[in-house]
């Protein structure tokens, strides 16, 4: 938030790579995806997406219907 913030950025794309390899979003995933839509919200700020990357495939919680936005 603090970086967005510094940006003056309208919107974000957030990115974690997992080092298991597997690009599945978790549980963990999707919640924190959910608590910074949340914040992030309070100052106007969106995101956009959120990507999890794995060894050989990166999965976007948006195009999945996965953002709290989207609910």
């Amino acid at each position: 938030m603090k970086r967005a913030l510094g940006l003056n950025a309208a919107a974000v794309i957030l990115a974690d790579n997992h080092p298991s390899g597997v690009a599945e979003p978790s549980l963990a995933d999707q919640r924190i995806t959910v608590r910074l839509q949340q914040a992030l919200g309070l100052v106007d700020v969106r995101v956009l997406d959120h990507l999890v990357v794995g060894d050989a495939e990166i999965v976007s919680l948006a195009e999945r219907g996965m953002l709290w936005a989207d609910r």
